[in-house]
């Protein structure tokens, strides 16, 4: 939890910010600040251990000098040990208000910034973080920030009519599992990260599928079923769900590796986004899993900000 030491505001961009006695936030942001608007950083935060760090005199350098519109103290949580170490997508709440991590640090501006020159340094770019306003209201020095860390959901569906029936193990659900696993905690991403495992019946991967979708998860894979065969059906299923396809993702694969092995070419796997979920169908086997996801996992971070409309590069 934090308490918030000040809030402060500026009428002009790249000038420190006064103290005032309350904030008022709506959609826009702080209201009167200059930063207020229609994009991701309205709201600006650093703790007050950027100034202790630096030994600042607060008569000199008071809150606000860093152009922060809420200085803080104390941790986010026992595994989030300050501000720098959110994430994007974890979210602040005050009584009403709501606020949702969408940066952290910023490019600094150097010599040319006014704070910069009345510091000799911004810790801004190195310690604050940003956030835009789920749900607005009032906020003043003494108030409490309550900390949630946004935890991905992950839907792992094994598509196979053998697997189903038990002629042999499933190994590729898992496998995608282990992955997944791995990029989160990478990435100090939670997850969580649920399997399925369906015969190549197309009525029943639908609802699974819906449900899923519904439910609001972050991401689903799909492993099996988008090949050529009789019973192969998964990217013909999956597809209608998409509000909009990733076409050049599953063309780069099928390209990259048909070219030492034509059969990869014959893969019909697809990827889109269906609501706010990711969909991703992958081919079968362990080895196509460890190829593909590969891939995928090389802009898979950028996916999932930009889902989350954040223009975090």
């Amino acid at each position: 939890m934090l308490t918030i030491r000040s809030v402060n505001i500026s009428k002009e961009k790249g000038t420190v910010k006064t103290p005032y006695e309350f904030i008022t936030l709506d959609a826009s942001g702080v209201t009167e600040d200059a930063h207020a608007g229609p994009w991701h950083r309205q709201v600006s935060l650093l703790g007050e251990e950027a100034y202790q760090m630096m030994n600042l005199d607060l008569v000199e350098f008071p809150y606000g000098s860093f152009a922060e519109n809420i200085t803080t103290t104390g941790s986010p949580s026992q595994e989030i040990p300050d501000l720098k170490h959110c994430q994007p997508g974890d979210r602040f709440h005050s009584g009403d208000i709501l606020l949702e991590v969408t940066q952290i640090g910023k490019k600094c501006h150097g010599p040319e910034c006014a704070i910069f020159k009345k510091a000799g340094d911004c810790v801004m770019p190195r310690e604050g973080i940003f956030a835009r306003v789920l749900a607005g209201g009032t906020l003043k020095p003494g108030d409490r920030l309550h900390y949630e860390r946004k935890e991905y959901r992950v839907s792992v569906i094994t598509v196979s009519d053998r697997a189903y029936e038990g002629v042999y193990e499933d190994c590729s659900g898992p496998q995608l599992e282990r992955l997944l696993q791995e990029f989160c905690k990478q990435n100090h991403w939670p997850v969580t990260v649920s399997r399925t495992l369906l015969p190549d019946d197309p009525d029943r991967l639908r609802l699974v599928l819906e449900n899923v979708i519904q439910e609001g998860y972050d991401m689903i894979f799909t492993t099996g079923g988008t090949g050529i065969g009789p019973s192969d059906m998964t990217p013909y299923v999956v597809k209608p769900f998409f509000d909009k396809e990733i076409p050049g993702l599953m063309e780069y694969i099928r390209v990259t590796y048909g070219k030492e092995n034509p059969n990869a070419l014959l893969s019909a796997a697809v990827a889109g986004v269906a609501g706010k979920t990711l969909i991703f169908t992958l081919p079968g086997s362990v080895r196509a899993i460890k190829e593909y996801f590969t891939e995928i996992a090389r802009s898979l971070k950028h996916m999932i900000y930009m889902q989350m409309g954040l223009d975090v590069h």
